[in-house]
């Protein structure tokens, strides 16, 4: 396995966008950490050539990005509509594979992950709705539909860029702390804290869906580069047990110590166990 220890870097000042600092975990994994506490803009405008989802877009037209929903990708999905609107990048050959989806729900229920999507993304911009994929959270034979999920991103050859956020138990996608790592797309119960973590967007705790359709881990690791942003000291316990802990499933994310390409985004709250 990786040895993965934190080293201590150095600080710059990029322009006004405020310091960032720059930690080299191993020749495979960067951390940049920014004083801001919203961040995700001012990080795309900096390296969008060298980590984001842009580069594919410029290189690779018909690139396969992995997304992901919560607050914190909103930043990233905002800055690639204002380049689409600036006319830097073109979605038209853009095929994406979200990684979870709530079940059971609607996919017009405002709370849905493809409802997410469409208003924060694929609404925006001139990408084929068919060549988009978010799981079903209406599946009625939810087993055949993970197979038939997987076998589309294995079809697709995995994604380009897959984007990650942490939850506070550090699951990665809905992949729960667990006895074992994960493979492919499957159902999931959803952990009392992850629950207690979403609640905020539902009208009631009691509306929150108890379980989830989920990309697994090896799935998510497949992934030819992976980006993953957190913000938020609730998310710092989850952020040094994925980078300092040992590899188990028990933290799903430590399990990105051993891809080959990964860069996190945080700010210092999250970092501030590092």
């Amino acid at each position: 396995r990786t040895r993965v220890t934190a080293v201590k870097g150095r600080c710059l000042n990029l322009l006004t966008n405020g310091p960032f600092c720059f930690r080299r975990v191993n020749r495979d994994c960067l951390i940049i950490i920014t004083q801001q506490s919203r961040f995700v803009n001012t990080f795309f405008h900096f390296f969008e050539n060298i980590f984001s989802g842009c580069f594919f877009l410029i290189i690779k037209p018909d690139c396969v990005l992995g997304l992901a929903t919560g607050d914190t990708p909103i930043g990233m999905y905002n800055e690639l509509v204002a380049k689409y609107e600036a006319g830097e990048i073109d979605f038209s050959a853009v095929r994406s594979i979200n990684l979870d989806e709530y079940y059971p729900i609607s996919p017009d229920n405002d709370q849905s992950y493809r409802y997410f999507m469409n208003k924060h993304l694929f609404d925006r911009v001139n990408i084929d709705k068919a060549n988009t994929r978010v799981p079903d959270g209406t599946a009625e034979n939810v087993r055949e539909f993970c197979s038939a999920y997987e076998a589309h991103l294995d079809a697709l050859g995995g994604t380009d860029v897959q984007v990650l956020g942490i939850g506070r138990n550090g699951h990665i996608g809905f992949n729960e702390p667990a006895d074992e790592f994960t493979a492919g797309t499957y159902k999931v119960k959803l952990t009392d804290s992850t629950i207690e973590a979403n609640k905020i967007y539902f009208d009631h705790e009691e509306d929150v869906p108890r379980y989830a359709i989920t990309m697994g881990v090896e799935s998510i690791i497949n992934a030819k580069e992976i980006i993953l942003i957190a913000e938020g000291k609730a998310k710092a316990q989850a952020i040094h047990d994925m980078i300092k802990g040992e590899i188990s499933p028990s933290c799903p994310a430590s399990i990105l110590q051993k891809h080959d390409n990964v860069h996190i985004f945080i700010d210092k709250d999250a970092a501030s166990l590092l």
